[in-house]
């Protein structure tokens, strides 16, 4: 996720006084669906199970999307896998406030940062073949940017966990009029890199601008656009063939819910639907489904030797602001560590652009997995942030914890 705030990693995320805009409550529905062969079924704790009694997997989703509706946000859809492969699915709100269309459980959505954890994934590939190291500097790959801006000696290894010490300066917006001034801008790699400052620090501080080099890095080493070997490496092998690059398109492809940017007074909601990524990097949209079985492939060593993937798992504090949405939070490579209530921890890589904000998580043997999608940011107070990150975190714990002594 990136942002306009310095301290809140959403990229075009305005945090400002106001009150957010609270709909009436639409139903929400709950289904439970197979994954593959397996007969839907109901993903609560087993027969024999220690786990304290509480409601089924289906309904506790249920509930948690009503949630999230509840605050104001205008369209949740979430989806939780099970060990067996089945799935829970639900929906709360509309897809649409106008026409009051139903949210899609399969609608796509805009994936932001989470695709960072896709190209983390494709460097770390990269360094097992032996075609880059993880102590390769930018001086080394990039040195028309260490001449102009400094930083010849940070590593890859530094920009894949934020501790580069960049400082971005991302075009954003934080009001109606600044959304339709920058909707339909594009900007290049070199340019966006051009306008971050490059700091003599090694402590955490979250860079899109970082993930922007990793980007140029992979074309550097492969001679191929980062996206193409993202689709090759990653997304064909797993057959997610709703994870997809939009280029300069401002739209989605069929279905997707409406984006809503909840702005601070007098602005209030505003549809962000049609925009333009400011960089091609920035384009990737997918659903709920592709990004389970993405994360549970990854955290499943499928996707990385063993060596590679415990490298992605080193993990450093993350800043005091953004340990407030993620609490106790850990960052490694494209990846971040948050500890369960019911025992040990998860993984997994938020992501919020253009209204739309997702959070998701997979257990550590890759084995459960949730994600959920909202088709609103509130941005309009840092207390609306984070209760939406909060009651999207509460459902992710939820999924994953169903089932564990001491789960809920």
């Amino acid at each position: 996720m990136t942002s306009t705030k310095a301290s809140t990693p959403r990229k075009r995320l305005a945090v400002a006084a106001g009150v957010a805009v609270l709909l009436c409550a639409d139903a929400a529905t709950a289904v439970a669906r197979p994954a593959g062969p397996p007969a839907a079924a109901d993903l609560s704790a087993p027969a024999g199970s220690s786990a304290t009694a509480g409601p089924s997997v289906p309904e506790q989703l249920r509930r948690d999307t009503a949630a999230l509706h509840d605050l104001g946000i205008s369209g949740v859809q979430a989806r939780a896998i099970g060990p067996d492969g089945r799935q829970a699915v639900a929906t709360s709100g509309t897809a649409d406030v106008t026409t009051g269309r139903p949210v899609s459980p399969d609608g796509y959505f805009r994936m932001a940062s989470t695709a960072k954890t896709l190209v983390a994934t494709v460097v770390l590939q990269l360094e097992a073949e032996g075609r880059l190291s993880l102590d390769d500097t930018v001086g080394h790959w990039l040195p028309e940017v260490a001449r102009a801006k400094g930083g010849a000696g940070i590593t890859v290894r530094r920009l894949l966990q934020h501790t580069g010490g960049i400082k971005d300066d991302l075009p954003g917006y934080g009001t109606k009029d600044e959304y339709e001034q920058e909707r339909h801008k594009v900007y290049t790699p070199e340019e966006l890199v051009a306008r971050a400052e490059f700091l003599d620090d090694t402590g955490w501080r979250y860079s899109n601008t970082g993930y922007i080099m990793l980007d140029m890095i992979i074309e550097r080493a492969t001679g191929r656009p980062a996206e193409r070997e993202v689709e090759d490496r990653v997304l064909r092998p797993l057959g997610l063939d709703r994870t997809r690059t939009t280029g300069t398109s401002p739209t989605l492809p069929r279905p997707h819910a409406r984006a809503y940017q909840l702005f601070p007074a007098p602005d209030g909601r505003v549809d962000v639907t049609e925009q333009i990524p400011m960089v091609s990097g920035l384009s990737w949209v997918t659903t709920t489904r592709d990004e389970n079985v993405f994360l549970r492939a990854l955290l499943g060593g499928r996707l990385l030797p063993a060596r590679q993937l415990a490298e992605m798992k080193e993990t450093v504090p993350v800043d005091a602001a953004t340990e407030a949405l993620w609490p106790h939070g850990r960052y490694g490579l494209g990846l971040v560590e948050r500890p369960l209530d019911c025992g040990g921890s998860f993984w997994g890589h938020d992501g919020g652009d253009a209204g739309f904000i997702t959070v998701n998580g997979v257990t550590e043997d890759g084995r459960r997995s949730a994600v959920v999608s909202m088709s609103e940011a509130l941005g309009d107070t840092p207390d609306h942030i984070e209760a939406q990150e909060g009651a999207a975190g509460a459902l992710i714990e939820h999924a994953l914890c169903a089932g564990s002594p001491g789960g809920r």
